[in-house]
Parts: C-alpha cells; sequence; structure tokens
C-alpha cells in the first residue's frame, strides 16, 4: 500500500476527466489515497476505505494553481507519498514525488489550432510538467515519440493505454437496441479530426449509389464551433437543413451516446491526427463496426483488432470503403481481444508500480 494525493479537479470535464474517473476505483482498491477536487467531483469515491477528501476548486491551468495554490491544501498533500495529476497541470509549492499524464501534443504537431500564444503558453505548460515530474505517463506509443520530438523529454516515460468506459460495458436495461440505417461521427469540429472528408465522402457515395440511403449523426460539443472549422461548421448546417440526411446532436449523455453506438451501423472516425482516438475502441465495445484512418496512432492502437481503415485525407478512398463496408457489415464482429489490450486495471497496475518503483530508488 502506498499513499497517493490525487487530482480529481477535472473529474466531469470531458477526456481527461473519464480518464481519471475510470482510474480512481484501481487506486483506491490497495492504497492510501487523498482525493483533492470539489465534493460533487469526488462524491462517488469519499466512502471508500482508506480514502480521505481535501476540498479545492482552483482551476486547472489558473494563476492562481500556478503561484498561489491554498496553502491548505499544500499542507494536506504533503502529509501523503506521492502527487498523481492526469494531465500536465502541476500546483505550484510542490515538494514531493509527483507524476503527470500529457495525452497528447496536438497543438504542437497540428498547425492552426491556435495562435502563436496560445501554441506558446501550452509549451511552457507541458515543458513545466516534465521539469516537476519524476516521470511522465502518455497513452499511446505515437504520443510518446512526439512528446519526445517537441519537448526533448528524457524523463521516463510509460504508456498508459485508454480502455472503454465501464458505463459501455454494462448491460442495456430493456435489451440491446435494433441497429438502424446510420452512421456515426463522434468528436469535435476541429480540422484535425477530418469531418470534411466524411462528409465530401459521404455525399459522393449517395450521388453514386442509390442503394445508399444512410443517415450520417455527427456526435459532438456545439461549443467546440468558437475554435473549430468554420466551413465545415457551416456545410453541416446547410445539409443538416436540405436533406434531412444529416443530424448533428450537440452534447449529449453517456447514456443517449452508448444508444448511438449501439444503434448505428458503422463508426467512421476520418481523423489526419489522434493522441489515442477513443470513439472507435468505444463503438466496437458495444459490438458496432468501424472504419477508421490510417494514421499511425489508430495503426498502432487498432492494428490488431476488426476494423477497417481508408487512407487519411483521401475523401475518394474514404468514399469506395464506405461503400463496400456498408454492403458487407458481419452479424458481429469479435471483440474479446479488446480487454487483452485494453485495460483501465492494467493501466492503474502500471502507475501504481512506477511511483512505487520510484520509492523503492529513493529508499536505495
Amino acid at each position: 500500500m502506498i499513499k497517493i494525493a490525487i487530482d480529481c479537479r477535472m473529474i466531469g470535464s470531458g477526456g481527461i476527466g473519464s480518464f481519471i474517473s475510470e482510474l480512481l476505483p484501481y487506486f483506491l482498491a490497495e492504497n492510501e489515497c487523498l482525493l483533492i477536487g470539489t465534493h460533487e467531483q469526488c462524491s462517488d469515491y469519499v466512502r471508500m476505505p482508506n480514502t480521505e477528501f481535501c476540498f479545492c476548486d482552483v482551476k486547472p491551468f489558473s494563476f492562481r494553481e500556478t503561484f498561489f495554490f491554498p496553502p491548505n491544501v499544500l499542507e494536506k498533500i504533503h502529509q501523503y507519498d506521492y502527487y498523481f495529476t492526469p494531465y500536465c497541470n502541476i500546483p505550484g509549492g510542490l515538494n514531493l514525488p509527483t507524476f503527470s499524464v500529457i495525452h497528447d501534443v496536438v497543438f504542437l504537431d497540428v498547425d492552426g489550432m491556435t495562435g502563436f500564444l496560445g501554441r506558446f503558453a501550452r509549451k511552457i505548460f507541458y515543458k513545466r510538467a516534465i521539469n516537476y515530474s519524476d516521470a511522465i505517463f502518455t497513452v499511446s506509443e505515437f504520443s510518446k515519440e512526439r512528446i519526445i520530438h517537441h519537448l526533448k523529454c528524457k524523463k521516463n516515460i510509460e504508456i498508459v493505454y485508454n480502455a472503454a468506459p465501464k458505463y459501455l460495458t454494462e448491460d442495456f436495461p430493456n435489451g440491446k437496441p435494433a441497429k438502424k440505417d446510420q452512421i456515426l461521427f463522434v468528436g469535435n469540429i476541429k480540422k484535425h479530426k477530418g469531418l470534411k472528408y466524411l462528409l465530401d465522402a459521404f455525399e459522393a457515395a449517395r450521388k453514386s449509389d442509390s442503394s445508399f440511403q444512410s443517415k450520417l449523426v455527427i456526435v459532438g460539443n456545439a461549443e467546440n464551433f468558437r475554435t473549430g472549422d468554420e466551413e465545415t461548421v457551416s456545410r453541416i448546417s446547410r445539409l443538416s437543413a436540405s436533406d434531412g440526411f444529416i443530424e448533428f446532436t450537440g452534447k449529449i449523455s453517456n447514456e443517449r451516446l452508448k444508444y448511438l453506438y449501439a444503434e448505428s451501423k458503422l463508426l467512421v472516425q476520418p481523423s489526419l491526427y489522434e493522441g489515442f482516438g477513443m470513439p472507435p475502441l468505444e463503438a466496437m465495445t458495444v459490438g458496432t463496426p468501424v472504419l477508421i484512418s490510417d494514421i499511425p496512432v489508430f495503426k498502432e492502437i487498432y492494428g490488431q483488432l476488426p476494423v477497417s481503415f481508408f487512407e487519411a485525407g483521401n475523401a475518394e478512398d474514404l468514399c469506395e470503403k464506405l461503400l463496400a463496408v456498408s454492403k458487407n457489415l458481419p452479424e458481429r464482429i469479435d471483440i474479446s481481444s479488446l480487454t487483452e489490450l485494453y485495460s483501465y486495471k492494467r493501466s492503474a497496475e502500471i502507475i501504481i508500480k512506477t511511483l512505487s518503483g520510484f520509492g523503492n530508488q529513493c529508499e536505495n
């Protein structure tokens, strides 16, 4: 058993929040843990044995977090052996072994994601995380290579793969829903997600094959429109209004997303860049086939699984594969290897082993 102070302040805020939420039960099972966050964020876990709660509502990446982190919270943290944050934000004033996660460096790899100042600020936070961490975790070999490339990181970097969230592995209360003639896209509307190529391919498929009558359902957060691909946003609005074959859902609940994954006959993920890429894994967890771009990280994560690939950024190839796959969908896909390859339990074990190993090095 080790004593870990865990930053829970991003629970409820998208992918990072899901990442730490899924890891927490495994951390708490055999270790003494301090959960740092709000009552709402930590309420599901504070009643577990060997668990202590410390209220903190300081925003991650804020000026206050970096320079004026609350002394009472720091005092509580320093009663533990290690500090773990699920992202690259590290409070000022820490004086204990610290471990952080850099999920990807998309803002450094993809032009146009942000302006010069935004890119510069993110690079500072990445570098700060490396400088103040005793080891770094990331979610793929691809991201590890890009972290080393951009940040010249010489610290130990451990791979802790994502896995399917628990809610997707639970049975449907009224039985699994029937399939509909719909294709699903899940993600934001930024250019590196490749949605433009899916729209091109979808329109071309409808024009070239009259039997292709599938609906395209796009799941994403409308707030991302502010920093998204404005041309694609306008196009989605126009197509949604004109023919009814495209639906944009906006932000939806996990329960609704689970049903969309299960109801759709195919998920298409046309990304040009990802650090891991969760939607294909989530879709396969509920038995839905996937068609994905052949970017390096998808080859790494999904190369051993029953998926179909198309050439990234090639709408013509995507159209051909979309028509071919749609006409030859398997009745079921074998996902037995999913949990063998990707498990939050295994990722938590890697993190605990890394922390414990660092403690043993210090003792020696």
